[in-house]
């Protein structure tokens, strides 16, 4: 099969690419920065796109079997620790996004030969912040910036109109050390020795090891019964305290300094709320189908990913 990523040099982009080609199939990376793309497996192609045009590349799209689209700005922001929401990121966001899925969905309208199926990137954000309560694909999506996921999910929704099947992947928070996962400056406390927990600890992380992130995407995008949303989070969601914990004791570190949850808000606005408030999201549409977890266990995924 013929897969053509827009976004695929990010975080999750790097794994999906890395897990298609090993399992055979071919992969063309749509980057606006082509020439800084390093580092690709053997086989993968690179091609510029300006992230809002079929300029240069729409051609691709009458080979492909599959698009899959994690094009747009990181919420988080480009450095270790995540940068504060303000207008103008907001703005950049939301555009990268609207603007990016928007040009995809008119490159398959003119194309002669549309794709099987569409994968549209989301995130948990989607429904908000609910404390411990259990939620599934089904839960309604909430009412802050975060949860403007609902808008941009909806700008793919009329590739279904022209008979491709499209697949929408909520994520959770992807455990990693690759560059832009939100685990590294958790991992960098307990390293420096100061490390503990957020807030009161009880608020739940919705998380996924990254090679479970990538095997998840790979299952959707081969499963031909896959459509709608899922989410892609680990069936066992765990608290920050239990995080904490499993990060100290994989690292050899102490698990005592507590930072309030007013002071990470003071220091990281808006973008704080996805540490401090807490979601319980759960991989239900996922299970049901037949999918089975090599990591669902947040002691064991943090052990592999941190061991070396």
């Amino acid at each position: 099969m013929k897969v053509i990523i827009a976004g695929g040099t990010g975080l999750i982009g790097r794994q999906i690419t890395k897990e298609l080609a090993q399992h055979g199939h071919e992969v063309i990376i749509l980057s606006r920065n082509p020439e800084k793309v390093i580092s690709v497996p053997k086989g993968v192609e690179v091609v510029a796109w300006d992230g809002v045009s079929s300029q240069g590349w729409g051609d691709l799209v009458n080979q492909a079997q599959a698009v899959v689209n994690l094009s747009g700005e990181s919420v988080g922001g480009k450095g270790m620790f995540p940068s504060r929401l303000t207008d103008e990121r907001k703005r950049r966001v939301r555009e990268s996004r609207l603007f990016s899925g928007k040009a995809l969905v008119e490159v398959i309208e003119a194309a002669e030969k549309k794709p099987q199926v569409f994968v549209q990137s989301s995130a948990v954000g989607y429904y908000g912040f609910h404390g411990d309560e259990k939620l599934n694909e089904d839960s309604p999506p909430g009412d802050d910036f975060f949860a403007e996921w609902k808008d941009w999910e909806k700008v793919s929704e009329p590739v279904e109109e022209m008979g491709v099947r499209r697949v929408i992947i909520r994520s959770g928070i992807i455990f990693s050390t690759g560059s832009g996962s939100a685990l590294n400056p958790l991992v960098l406390q307990f390293k420096l020795f100061a490390g503990g927990p957020i807030a009161d600890g009880k608020q739940y992380i919705s998380w996924i090891h990254e090679a479970d992130e990538a095997r998840a995407i790979r299952f959707l995008i081969e499963n031909e019964d896959a459509r709608g949303a899922y989410n892609l989070t680990a069936p066992n969601p765990a608290t920050n305290a239990e995080v904490g914990k499993a990060i100290a004791k994989t690292l050899g570190r102490p698990y005592y300094l507590p930072a309030p949850e007013f002071a990470f808000n003071l220091a990281f606005g808006e973008v704080g709320a996805l540490v401090t408030k807490g979601q319980r999201v759960m991989p239900e549409r996922l299970l049901e189908q037949g999918f089975e977890f090599q990591f669902p266990e947040v002691e064991l995924a943090l052990q592999d990913i941190l061991s070396d």
